[in-house]
């Protein structure tokens, strides 16, 4: 065997090595690669965050913004972003349609561009789905909303296409962690809609 063959080997044996340590601990980046992610806005972040933290399946919740025209927003200037969240969660634990049930018992659907004080397109009630089959769930969901009867309007949640999300100020991340009694407009208001 000549030296390049003997190289070639060890780069094939390298990278089936490599492959295997990847499948059989799961990780890279941090996160297990079987992880998923969903992005969900419905007024103020800081609430949101406090309530789907305490979510089976959650493994790390980062408050940002996204759907907007600007690169790298911040809270002074965020033009057409919504204050959204990046939810990390283990679809081995719990699925994009419980997040969606979960999303629509804590914030209301029906107020266009608002939630509680808020006002403006930042706190507008959206989701931003990735694929076509998070798409189809999100439409779904909506329509068992509507017919729930719980809300005397309509749903007003967009469905927007996702782009890329902003990680928000340092100050914005578990801001009720750090500032508990400090404002939200979030709460539980219902049960689970797939009862």
């Amino acid at each position: 065997m000549t030296f390049s063959h003997s190289r070639e080997c060890e780069n094939v044996i390298f990278v089936y090595i490599f492959k295997f340590a990847v499948i059989a601990w799961g990780w890279w980046g941090g996160y297990n690669l079987a992880m998923k992610k969903a992005y969900f806005a419905g007024g103020c972040f800081w609430g949101l965050e406090e309530l789907f933290r305490t979510q089976p399946g959650i493994v790390d919740i980062t408050a940002g913004y996204t759907g907007g025209e600007n690169d790298n927003p911040t809270y002074e200037d965020h033009e057409g972003h919504a204050e959204a969240l990046e939810i990390v969660y283990d679809p081995s634990v719990t699925s994009y349609k419980k997040l969606l049930d979960f999303f629509f018992q804590i914030h209301n659907p029906t107020t266009l561009n608002q939630q509680g004080n808020d006002r403006g397109t930042s706190y507008r009630s959206a989701i931003f789905y990735q694929n076509d089959e998070e798409l189809n769930e999100a439409k779904d969901f909506i329509d068992i909303v509507n017919k729930s009867g719980r809300w005397s309007d309509p749903v007003v949640t967009i469905l927007e296409s996702f782009t890329i999300f902003w990680r928000a100020e340092e100050y914005h991340q578990d801001y009720l962690q750090k500032n508990p009694g400090g404002y939200t407009c979030h709460a539980i208001y219902f049960d689970s809609y797939l009862k």
